[in-house]
């Protein structure tokens, strides 16, 4: 594995950790730690940004990103998938008598997010 590859990973993990309790913090009433939570999420998202600078200096790019009509929708799809898998999971495991529906709209998810692979990487 290579060292970018390693720090990345890393970063990722713990940034992405610390903003998925961070935001569970939040949304849990029963935690009664909403204030604490937006604390530990702006943490993730900040070492999760730094992440993202540390591996274009690891690579020799520039900081800046260029956005174009690509990158946008690759984002825009991320979202969108995410949302969706995440709704599909609320409707099996929160809200009840959904879970035929929540688990046909966690596969749409799924297979949003999948392609995100062909779309990025492209097919060879």
């Amino acid at each position: 594995m290579k060292k970018k590859n390693f720090v990345t990973m890393i970063m990722g993990t713990v940034g992405g950790i610390l903003f998925a309790v961070g935001m569970c913090m939040c949304l849990i009433a029963e935690w009664n730690a909403f204030s604490k939570g937006v604390i530990v999420a702006i943490i993730g998202m900040v070492i999760l940004l730094a992440m993202l600078i540390v591996r274009r200096k690891m690579e020799g790019k520039s900081i800046s990103i260029k956005l174009n009509g690509k990158t946008i929708g690759t984002v825009l799809l991320g979202i969108v998938g995410a949302l969706t898998l995440g709704v599909g999971m609320c409707m099996t495991m929160v809200w009840t008598d959904l879970m035929v529906w929540g688990i046909i709209v966690g596969c749409v998810g799924i297979v949003l997010l999948l392609c995100l692979i062909p779309l990025c990487k492209g097919i060879k």
